[in-house]
This record gives C-alpha cells, structure tokens and sequence, in this order.
C-alpha cells in the first residue's frame, strides 16, 4: 500500500471538520423542530461518515493517477468515480429503506462536502495574505522553472 500523500490527509481533514461542523448543525436543527431520535444520530453518521470516505477515496485516487500517463489515469479515475457514485447510491438507499436511519439525515450530509468545498476560498481569505503569499510565490517559482525549462530545449 503506498503512502498518503500529506495533501490528501490534510485536505480530507477539513472537509471532516466540516462535515462534522455541518452535522452538529442538522442535529440542533432536528432536536429545536422535536424531530430528533436515535434514527437521525444513526443516518447522520451513515451519511457523514460515507461523505468523509467518499472524499478520502476520490484524494487517494488522484494522488494514486499522478504520474500515469493520460490514458491509464483517465481509467483509474474514471473507474473510482463509478464504484463511488455506487457507494453513494448504495448508502442512500439504505438511509430511505432502512428503518434505523431517518433518511433526511442519511442524505443530506452526502452534500456537506460540497458545501465546505465552495467555502474554501472564503475561509482562506479570511486566513490574511499567507495563502495569498504561497500562491504568488509558486506562481513566480513555476514561470521561473517553466523559462528554464525553455531556454534548456532551446526554444
């Protein structure tokens, strides 16, 4: 089994903050309409749990695809996006059939990652200009390696 990547643990690391910051949210909001039960715990961690593991596969995938040529990534990804997407299906399913899972809860934490990914930039621009900083300076590093590159092939 090859290693994690660092990018991949940390990356799947904020989207679980979220997810559980997400979920703590619909659980107050099941408990204040007096909606709330063991069925709603039980689909919650279903579906943030699989939400979470839905996440770390795609990174482990990617990371797994660098390197390949085109041909063999395309395939690689394209082959764990379907076995995912069944994952998913499969999970909800369960959430709408099963009787010990509130199927609202099973559901809709499946769409927390999404939401914490869209609020990314945000919360990076709220961190100050260290994020800001990195950027520009591998932009300036990459255009540096790139003209080397260049001027090595003659071009």
């Amino acid at each position: 089994m090859a290693k994690i990547d660092p990018i991949v643990k940390k990356e799947t690391g904020y989207i679980a903050l979220f997810v559980i910051i997400l979920s703590m949210a619909m659980e107050a909001v099941f408990l204040v309409i007096g909606k709330w039960d063991l069925k709603v715990l039980f689909g919650n961690l279903l579906g943030g749990g699989t939400a979470i593991l839905n996440f770390f596969l795609m990174g482990l995938t990617l990371q797994a695809a660098v390197g390949k040529d085109q041909k063999d990534a395309a395939a690689r990804i394209k082959f764990s996006q379907t076995y995912r997407m069944l994952m998913l299906f499969a999970v909800a399913g369960a959430g709408v059939l099963a009787p010990i899972f509130n199927m609202v809860a099973t559901i809709v934490p499946l769409f927390f990652p999404r939401i914490a990914i869209a609020l990314r930039p945000l919360i990076d621009k709220n961190k100050g200009g260290d994020a800001d900083a990195q950027t520009d300076d591998t932009k300036t590093n990459d255009t540096q390696e790139t003209d080397d590159v260049e001027e090595d092939d003659g071009i």
